[in-house]
């Protein structure tokens, strides 16, 4: 899409399609509001995080009249009547949220798809790519807010493919890089469903490239590793070896740590790792809203402390790659 930046931009609805259709919007620099009664979790998180500006009311013409530009979330379901047997699930990779980097392999998924089941994190201006008739369904899990459960994401799949239609599971990043696509995998299977992945770019080595941090380096760091802040150092459902980590000689990853980076810090400190060691933050990786922070070990935390999820977290050398000219 074309569009002067700062291009005031409307959007009418609330359900996934608007989503992708306000994806494709920020990713041409537009300024997007949306109006409707209700939205999906993926349109709230936007808003909630000042990325666009959501009315919960319906449309009116001065709405209309004030805006650069005007799209609406209709969808023509009018597909042909045909008989219908059992359908496919397909995981799709998505990439970090920029769609050019989604797999050539994701988007013909797509644009072949009967149903798609997507979440906040895939790349949502690539649902511009699916048919008219087909069904968009949000699923999005929203850190402390809506969110669905895996359990009810498997059963659609499995159900949506058993009805005979062609199912994608549209998600961030790889399916297969704490994506849980391994889970909605096996469900499928378990229900005698032919299933089939679709690799995605995955945000740990995106997000860090994008913003000139490479992961490994010659005559620096021979290994990258790539772990979960899900639960904090501590947690009776954490298994990593923090100690083990500070000592590895590799640069380190932190993926979904933004609530927990503090005490990842303080524990790899503590098992070692000099605290002077170069750290970044990359918030909202591979999109127009991307920030930078880059700090030490010791002080990322605070230095990145105004930065939301989706982000990523690089300890090493590398993270100050640039000194190194």
């Amino acid at each position: 899409m074309d569009l002067t930046p700062g291009t005031p931009a409307l959007v009418i609805g609330g359900d996934a399609r608007a989503a992708g259709q306000v994806a494709t919007l920020l990713s041409a620099g537009a300024v997007v509001t949306v109006i409707a009664p209700t939205a999906t979790a993926s349109i709230e998180d936007l808003a909630d995080r000042g990325l666009i500006t959501w009315h919960a009311r319906e449309a009116e013409m001065a709405d209309i009249q004030q805006a650069g530009i005007v799209l609406t979330a209709h969808a023509d379901r009018t597909a042909p009547d045909r008989i219908l047997d059992r359908g496919t699930v397909t995981l799709v990779g998505g990439g970090p949220g920029d769609p050019g980097l989604v797999t050539v392999a994701g988007r013909e998924a797509i644009e072949h798809a009967d149903v798609i089941v997507t979440d906040r994190l895939a790349p949502l201006a690539a649902l511009a790519w699916a048919r008219p008739d087909a069904e968009i369904i949000d699923v999005a899990k929203i850190p402390g807010g809506r969110s669905t459960s895996q359990d009810e994401i498997n059963q659609l799949l499995v159900e949506h493919a058993k009805s005979g239609k062609n199912v994608v599971r549209f998600k961030g990043g790889d399916n297969f890089v704490f994506g849980r696509g391994s889970e909605e995998l096996l469900a499928c299977l378990h229900a005698g469903i032919e299933a089939r992945v679709v690799p995605g770019v995955s945000s740990a080595i995106a997000a860090p490239a994008l913003a000139g941090i490479p992961v490994t380096h010659r005559g620096l760091t021979q290994g990258f590793t790539v772990i979960s802040g899900h639960v904090p150092p501590g947690h009776p459902e954490s298994t990593l070896d923090y100690a083990a980590l500070a000592t590895s000689g590799t640069t380190i990853v932190v993926l979904m740590g933004v609530r927990t980076l503090s005490a990842i810090c303080t524990a790899l400190v503590d098992g070692g790792l000099d605290p002077h060691t170069p750290a970044a933050v990359i918030a909202d990786g591979t999109m127009p809203s991307q920030r930078v922070v880059r700090a030490t070990l010791a002080t990322i935390d605070e230095a990145a402390g105004d930065l939301s999820a989706p982000a990523v977290a690089v300890i090493g050398a590398v993270a100050d790659i640039e000194g190194l000219a």
